[in-house]
């Protein structure tokens, strides 16, 4: 079965796409999938958390295999890591640049990270109408969720009122996230029983049914 791709688009910085990058592909990795990560945000935030895992976790990356590309590049390493994973995801930097429609194009699921507020919310437009332009299915996360308030049923709402799918799981404003990759690892291995670990592996699944993936 070729291989599947995810990229995690959002042109609002701040949303959290490297963390659920990363956390995600611990994920998928422990489960005992091949998961290849690929990094075109010029920041490299996702690629400095993977040196500390070689360092600390596994000098193979624990499973995980990682490309940081950009421009010309970015296509043909997509393509060579596809050929040896079974999911690859894609780490993109917050702007509309060639990488990112490339990458979008590219996806079988553009996953739209976003926090439960109308700046974020409205700040998700743009990421939306190029996911429609390339015909790559879109799903909304929400990312650094409070645990209290009717914040999140009502912007839920307005998403569903413009017809765009949103993810049934929803990751917590949780510390166990940031505290995990510090350590190079995802929370599934350094905090197995958190409701964070649920969290994530909660949206694993959820991403796993939607793309049929064995």
């Amino acid at each position: 079965m070729p291989a599947k791709a995810i990229t995690i688009a959002q042109q609002k910085g701040g949303a959290g796409k490297t963390t659920i990058a990363a956390q995600l592909a611990v994920a998928y990795a422990r489960a005992g999938r091949r998961v290849g990560l690929l990094d075109i945000d010029p920041q490299g935030s996702l690629a400095a958390w993977f040196d500390i895992r070689k360092a600390l976790v596994d000098e193979d990356g624990g499973g995980i295999s990682f490309v940081q590309a950009s421009g010309w590049r970015l296509s043909t390493e997509l393509d060579r890591l596809k050929r040896n994973v079974d999911l690859v995801l894609i780490d993109s930097p917050p702007h509309a640049e060639t990488e990112v429609r490339i990458a979008v194009r590219a996806a079988d699921l553009i996953l739209v990270p976003m926090q439960p507020s109308p700046m974020d919310l409205w700040a998700t437009g743009p990421t939306l109408e190029m996911a429609r332009k390339e015909k790559s299915p879109a799903l909304m996360v929400f990312n650094r969720t409070p645990s209290r308030g009717k914040l999140v049923d009502a912007v839920r709402k307005k998403i569903r009122d413009a017809d765009v799918p949103v993810a049934q799981a929803v990751l917590g404003n949780r510390v166990a996230f940031a505290a995990s990759l510090m350590e190079g690892k995802g929370v599934v291995e350094s905090n197995p029983r958190h409701t964070a670990t649920r969290e994530i592996l909660a949206l694993a699944e959820e991403i796993a049914a939607r793309l049929q993936l064995d």
